[in-house]
Formats: structure tokens, C-alpha cells, sequence
């Protein structure tokens, strides 16, 4: 079975996750997902799969799912090993909390460092965002999805999820892809971000 590790995946998937909102940000974003999947050097896909593929299958893009959370650091957290879809349970810890608001409900998500990314320098301030929501199984993976962002100079942060992207298990059964926990679940749907695969 061919496994990628979380190392890999940030590398191949630079952080996007923390620009400011705007569409043009996001219009960035699907350019440079499609470009990598494009790539045979770097696509995810199939061989199959990547024969025919042109675009990935994206929610329209919504500024109103591009929100400043309230960012609060966790401290004294224990590492953990993060179940995979695999064998393989990278090494993680939770960093913190950002608490937003989408319409007139408010949210919670925790916010996870790989504890062997950050050992490269360009990683160091990379945070792991993976999160389950409504239209999971629906419109988007069932697996879930995943944001990168980076550490805030500042308590507040910007998470756009019109950035969401699948995991590479997504694509193609052979690689082994971290499960976002039970605690990220979103009680909402975020229709935005990249959608199902359609081969």
C-alpha cells in the first residue's frame, strides 16, 4: 500500500489557508490545487482518473464562510497519535481553540500541530485544521476535510473555508489520511471549499 505521510501532504499543499478574505485569495487557491493535481509528479490521482481530469468540483465561492475567530492557545496539551485512515497514527497535539460565527450560531474548532512537521523551519507556525460538517458524505468527502493556517501574531485568526480541501484519500484509497476527531464535527453545513470527487 502506498502511504503519504502528513509531512508530505503540507509539503505538497504550501499554507494557503491564511490570507486575509477575499475572492481573488481563493481564485489563487483553486489555480494552484488544480495545477498540483494536474502534475503527474504530484497529483494525488489515479492514473485513470487523471487521463480525463480538468477541475476539481468547488462550492461557489461565499465570503460569508471566511471568518475571524478568537484564538485561544491550549496549554499543557498531551501529544497524541491521530487515527488514519491506515496504519500509521502520526504524532499530533491540540494547540489550541478558535471560537467564530457563521450566521447567528457559534462555533468551536480545535487546531492541531504535527509534531514532525513543525521540526522543518518553514513549517514551525503551521496549523492543522481538519473538520467534519454537514455536507459531509452529501456534497463533500465523508472523510472530511482540511485547512492550513498558520500560528497568529495576534489572539484573533482568519479561517477561510472557501479553501477547504479533501484529503488525498479522497482521490485514491491508497494513502493514509489523518480522520479529523469527533470534537471538530461541525453542526452546520460549509458550503464551501472543494466538493466530492467526481470521476
Amino acid at each position: 500500500m502506498k502511504v503519504i505521510s502528513v509531512l508530505l501532504i503540507a509539503i505538497l499543499f504550501p499554507v494557503l489557508g491564511f490570507s486575509q478574505c477575499g475572492k481573488e485569495a481563493v481564485e489563487a487557491f483553486r489555480q494552484k490545487i488544480n495545477s498540483e493535481y494536474a502534475d503527474p509528479a504530484h497529483s494525488p490521482l489515479k492514473a485513470k482518473d487523471l487521463k480525463t481530469f480538468k477541475s476539481l468540483d468547488f462550492f461557489p465561492i461565499d465570503l460569508a464562510y471566511c471568518v475571524t475567530a478568537k484564538f485561544i492557545r491550549t496549554t499543557d496539551a498531551k501529544p497524541f497519535n491521530m487515527p488514519t485512515t491506515g496504519k500509521r497514527k502520526p504524532l499530533y497535539v491540540k494547540y489550541g481553540e478558535v471560537h467564530f460565527t457563521l450566521g447567528d450560531k457559534n462555533f468551536k474548532l480545535n487546531v492541531y500541530q504535527n509534531l514532525e512537521l513543525i521540526k522543518m523551519e518553514q513549517y514551525k507556525k503551521h496549523l492543522f485544521l481538519p473538520f467534519t460538517d454537514y455536507t459531509s458524505g452529501v456534497e463533500s468527502y465523508g472523510g472530511g476535510r482540511y485547512i492550513d493556517l498558520e500560528l497568529p501574531e495576534t489572539d484573533m485568526l482568519t479561517i477561510d473555508f472557501n479553501q477547504a480541501y479533501n484529503p488525498y484519500c479522497a482521490y485514491n484509497e491508497g494513502y493514509s489520511c489523518p480522520i479529523p476527531p469527533q470534537e471538530n464535527d461541525l453542526k452546520t453545513e460549509i458550503k464551501a471549499g472543494v466538493k466530492t470527487f467526481k470521476k
